[in-house]
């Protein structure tokens, strides 16, 4: 018998792991990837992935307001992009099933909970959140939404007006108003564009015996208007006014016919309109010419006064920005309130000593930040830019940190909530991308330490700031370089440079001399400091101008597609939304979105809604276009999808187009083959035998009236009824490949085509 060894009281012997076997307090661990593991092929790799995707997300800086303010504004663009009800509505169940989905599989308190905590939180709340944005929007379209008018329209109305829009550079005005249909006895709403010497021979004529102003708000008119349905997008990309008439409610627009008649005067109800009339009116009245414009923007908000060539010049040089009131101008405004309030309330000690200044003063800048978002008309830039400010104010006020990422979500959650339909428009874009990369850019570490304050000279500190402005200029460009071409299909390149000089002069010099002009004015002095303010506007537009009018300022891009610049936004997302070294893989999307870019193919046909106006490229950056139309809209929208900056060639006077009065007869060589194209230069009727003979020798045909069905072209008829159905068109010969207008569009109430790409 072995000798056993004797073991002194309160000793255990050594034993290994294997022996001992699990710990209690891990045993779980050990298990669960055997229970979600179990089984072979489809249900072990999904087990496998959802652990990779637990660790990610445990790992990488996971912040969830943020991705929620993406996951909402992502259900909000599936309503757009989706076609029926039907796909809204199983975009909805499918969102909630997921959720359901995933509390099923991962109960609350399971072990499963454990290991799957992230994941199962991030899959519930992106779903639900996700199924939130497409009911918000599709039951905002549903009450604000205004069916159109069916067909362009004379008659006389009678209604309020609802709102005024003072354009002097186009030498009109705009009221938006309330009238009621002569047939169905319905109030609907139009817009009708008035002449400025009609507008003139009204107040001349109508005195304010009610206390209130001739064609203002409130004021009831009758005249007579020729009203047209809210035109949908001229060209596939270009901009889509009826949708955006949708929205505000709008059944057509149009123009006076003749003289208004003004039956009741407006009773004096909008004050904040009729003070933005009257600063915008006193600035330029103080101020002459384009700076005196730009002044009444900064002021009051109303750019109609402003010269199309001076809006030229400050888009080519990526400044169009400082012209809308956003974020820049109403932290200017906010950021002077709570200064100056602050130096102010010191000069009293009981008050200091009593009360908590910085609470106060940030009260104040809240009140002077409401009051100008207001004045300057409530835009989204501006209502966001107001909501940002006021969370700022309360975290500087609480002691937190005042700039965050979760800033930016909570105003990009309630700019959505009460305008999901600006999700889409190029002025919410352009605002929360260039705040959320201001945001990502100034919260990253390396920025942090570069920005450190430390002993140095001063000037190592201000170089190094000089340094940081032209790096978010150049951060701003790159972020908003994307949006820009896809909504406008040009950009200014030096917009980095431009900012540098721009950007601070704005803020420090010109806003608080208009701030202080005003005040002066009061007194009868602010002249000296309005001469003052028109030397440093005038520094700006020269600086707009020299810099648009350099080399290769400009460039244009042709239509990206809706795939592409989903690339971008998920790229651009990623990288700033991430903490870790995780954001790097936001470069990917960015990097196949610019491949994508470069390779988009510049259309060789572009034929307009009504077959009216056609482009056609040539490929040396020359443009033919059908018409010599005086219509900058319809030109520009031709240039710009083109690509083309030179001025477009009448067809008539190139050599390689045989016309007659009725026709013109064109050949290209696209894709190792010549196509010929036939178009109408006018809906005169011809012999049908003759045109038959002439369609069967044609590749395409395009007419802006209806053709006969004997009109058989090998390759596409775009005649009045194909363009009534499919919109626009933009023609890839090489590829034979149509792009219209409708696709995308679906069943949504704006739209009332059918059609799409093939």
């Amino acid at each position: 018998m072995a000798d056993t060894p004797i073991i002194p009281m309160g000793e255990e012997p050594e034993r290994s792991a294997a022996a001992l076997g699990p710990a209690p307090d891990s045993l779980h661990k050990a298990e669960t990837p055997r229970l979600w593991q179990r089984g072979q092929g489809l249900s072990s790799v999904a087990s496998s992935v959802a652990l990779r995707a637990e660790d990610f997300l445990a790992q990488a800086g996971f912040d969830r307001a943020p991705w929620l303010a993406v996951a909402f504004a992502s259900g909000i663009f599936a309503w757009f992009a989706l076609k029926t009800p039907w796909h809204w509505a199983s975009a909805i169940g499918a969102s909630v099933l997921l959720a359901l989905a995933a509390l099923a599989v991962w109960p609350r308190g399971s072990d499963a909970d454990e290991t799957r905590g992230h994941l199962r939180a991030a899959i519930i709340a992106g779903a639900l959140v996700f199924a939130a944005g497409v009911a918000v929007i599709w039951v905002r379209s549903e009450v604000v939404g205004a069916q159109p008018i069916e067909r362009p329209m004379i008659e006389r109305v009678q209604g309020y007006v609802l709102e005024r829009q003072d354009q002097p550079a186009e030498e009109r005005i705009r009221l938006t108003m309330a009238v009621r249909d002569a047939s169905s006895g319905e109030s609907r709403k139009i817009r009708v564009n008035v002449p400025l010497a009609e507008v003139a021979r009204v107040n001349a004529l109508y005195t304010d015996d009610e206390g209130g102003d001739a064609l203002t708000e409130g004021a009831q008119v009758r005249m007579r208007v020729r009203l047209m349905p809210p035109a949908s997008p001229v060209l596939p990309g270009a901009y889509d006014f009826a949708r955006a008439a949708w929205f505000k409610g709008l059944a057509g627009t149009g123009s006076l016919l003749g003289q208004i008649e003004e039956v009741k005067t407006a009773p004096g109800t909008r004050p904040l309109a009729q003070l933005q009339r009257v600063l915008s009116s006193h600035v330029r009245a103080r101020l002459d010419g384009s700076p005196g414009t730009i002044a009444a923007a900064f002021a009051s908000g109303d750019r109609g006064a402003i010269a199309p060539e001076d809006a030229d010049a400050m888009r080519d040089a990526g400044l169009t920005h400082l012209l809308a009131i956003s974020g820049l101008h109403v932290s200017a405004v906010i950021a002077a309130a709570y200064f100056v309030a602050l130096k102010l309330l010191a000069l009293f000690p009981a008050l200091a000593l009593r009360v908590r200044l910085p609470i106060l003063a940030a009260a104040i800048g809240a009140l002077s930040g409401i009051g100008y978002t207001l004045l300057t008309g409530a835009q989204v830039p501006t209502v966001r830019a107001c909501v940002a400010a006021m969370l700022v104010l309360g975290a500087l006020v609480m002691g937190r940190e005042a700039l965050s990422l979760r800033m930016v979500a909570v105003a990009a959650l309630v700019v959505l909530t009460l305008w999901p339909e600006s999700l889409v428009g190029p002025s919410f874009q352009m605002s929360f991308s260039a705040v959320l990369a201001i945001v990502a850019l100034h919260t990253s570490a390396s920025v942090r330490t570069f920005l450190k304050p430390r002993d140095e000279p001063w000037i190592k500190r201000t170089g190094r700031h000089i340094a940081m402005l032209f790096l978010t200029g150049l951060v701003l460009e790159i972020a908003l370089m994307p949006v820009v071409l896809f909504h406008f299909h040009r950009a200014g390149v030096y917009g980095a440079l431009a900012n540098v000089i721009a950007i601070p002069l704005v803020t420090f010099v010109s806003m608080p001399l208009i701030a202080v002009a005003l005040l002066l004015d009061t007194l009868g002095r602010g002249a000296p400091v309005w001469w003052c303010v028109g030397v440093s506007l005038e520094v700006l537009l020269e600086l707009a101008r020299f810099t648009s009018a350099q080399p290769g300022a400009v460039k244009l891009m042709p239509q990206m597609s809706g795939f592409t610049i989903a690339l971008f936004v998920a790229g651009g997302l990623w990288l700033a939304l991430w903490n870790s070294r995780a954001r790097a893989l936001g470069l990917i999307p960015v990097a196949a979105a610019i491949a994508l870019l470069l390779i988009t193919p510049i259309p060789d046909v572009l034929i307009g809604r009504e077959g009216r106006h056609v482009g056609v490229t040539l490929g040396d950056g020359r443009l033919l276009s059908l018409r010599d139309t005086r219509s900058s809209y319809a030109r520009d929208n031709l240039l710009e999808l083109a690509s083309v900056t030179a001025e477009p060639i009448p067809i008539a006077d190139w050599p390689g187009a045989r016309c007659s009065p009725e026709f013109c007869l064109v050949a290209l060589e696209r894709g190792g083959r010549e196509w010929t194209l036939l178009l109408a230069r006018n809906s005169d009727f011809i012999e049908e035998r003759a045109l038959a003979a002439a369609c069967e020798r044609s590749d395409i045909v395009v007419a802006s009236r209806y053709l006969p069905r004997s009109c058989r072209p090998r390759w596409l008829r775009a005649d009045k009824r194909y363009l009534q159905r499919h919109g626009g068109l933009a023609l890839d010969l090489e590829a034979e490949r149509i792009v219209d207008v409708a696709h995308g569009q679906g069943a949504h109430g704006w739209w009332n085509g059918e059609g799409g790409a093939r």
